[in-house]
């Protein structure tokens, strides 16, 4: 087995700044985890506290059933792969690839067949007899996964592997990554991976499940669907997705015998009865709005016509910005002064144009698909 598992682990410097407050999580045996958050939020560090690369000031450290916490990487277990893909820039990719293996004294066949064996699985058995300096930046990435894969790790770990390559290349490298994941798993081999990303489209594209981080705390841990359509808290609504949720304050007022939003000072949102219902109790409390661009619609929405027991609220501000993204047209309105983004599909959008930049224009919130958070710091999503 080799599940991973953090209980209160703390990272406190010399200068008595705590950098990890007491995380707790359980890694799977052959889950492929993600770790994202911003800049500082920690997750290179827990990587690095995993591979023994950084000391864990408390709590305990798990890889399989044996506590790690004192051992030093090369006991634990783990593979790594970096940012910067460290090679040696004087030894071709196949001793790229070997030395970890010379230096454990396996024996040479069995050296190469570890190498040609994840040559294949990388499709790179053309680049073996290369040197570093003739590589691009995808095929040297490759070569220090394979470095990584001919180790034969119970754990793989990996530090924010692709932010270094193109747009392109970078796209093609994670559907790479997940695939050969899931070949290793399907031929019974060690799989367990923790992947560090700032980059939600690799966390929701890669990830089996996400551990969004924020300031060394742990803000949700999910799988990438449930992170985007149940947020725990405002955090984590504004952090995944692109264009981001919009979020605005709003307060909580009664409406004929039921709860609604009254967003600025005159646009009244009405409610779903199971959202009404929770909200209830906290009429009169300002709280926090949060609706997905996508779920701020035109009236000709091909989806409303679709669903007409949607529960919809109507609003209407001027348009500050049309951009045509080919497939989709983000729609840039204002609302009583607060910024909102539209996400329509171009099927929608007739008329969608600059030619109405300045106009008012009445757009439909779909408000099954909202959210209400509290509005102090931890902001919990009060409509789960």
């Amino acid at each position: 087995m080799a599940n991973v598992s953090l209980r209160e682990i703390r990272k406190v410097y010399p200068n008595g700044f705590e950098a990890v407050h007491g995380i707790d999580l359980d890694v799977r045996d052959g889950e492929f985890m993600v770790f994202v958050g911003p800049s500082g939020c920690a997750k290179s560090t827990i990587l690095r506290m995993v591979a023994g690369l950084e000391q864990i000031s408390d709590g305990e450290l798990k890889i399989g059933s044996a506590t790690v916490n004192k051992l030093p990487p090369k006991q634990r277990g783990i593979g790594m792969v970096f940012q910067n893909y460290a090679l040696y820039p004087h030894m071709k990719v196949y001793d790229n690839m070997a030395l970890g293996l010379k230096i454990a004294h396996v024996p040479k066949a069995e050296i190469k067949q570890r190498v040609m064996h994840a040559a294949e699985l990388l499709e790179m058995v053309n680049l073996l007899d290369r040197y570093p300096k003739q590589l691009s930046g995808g095929q040297a990435q490759r070569v220090a996964v394979g470095r990584c894969i001919v180790k034969r790790p119970e754990v793989f770990l990996f530090d924010e592997p692709l932010s270094n390559l193109d747009a392109k290349l970078r796209a093609s490298m994670r559907v790479r990554l997940t695939e050969l994941h899931r070949e290793l798993r399907n031929a019974g081999q060690p799989s367990t991976a923790i992947y560090v990303t700032h980059d939600q489209v690799e966390a929701m594209t890669m990830g089996e499940r996400i551990c969004v981080l924020k300031e060394g705390t742990i803000q949700q841990v999910d799988v990438p669907t449930r992170l985007y359509e149940r947020p725990a808290n405002a955090f984590v609504a504004g952090f995944i997705g692109s264009p981001e949720m919009n979020i605005h304050t709003a307060t909580i007022v009664g409406n004929d015998g039921s709860a609604a939003l009254l967003l600025g000072e005159r646009t009244l949102l009405s409610l779903p009865k199971d959202y009404a219902a929770k909200l209830s109790g906290h009429i009169g409390q300002s709280v926090r709005f949060g609706i997905r661009p996508e779920h701020i619609v035109t009236p000709e929405s091909a989806a409303l016509r679709r669903d007409e027991k949607a529960v919809v609220a109507e609003a209407t501000g001027p348009v500050r910005l049309v951009e045509h993204m080919g497939n989709e047209v983000y729609v840039h309105f204002d609302l009583e002064g607060m910024p909102f983004t539209a996400r329509v599909p171009t099927d929608d959008a007739a008329g969608l144009d600059d030619s109405i930049r300045g106009e008012a224009f009445r757009f439909r919130f779909v408000m099954e698909k909202s959210h209400v958070f509290a509005s102090d710091d931890a902001g919990i999503n009060l409509t789960l």
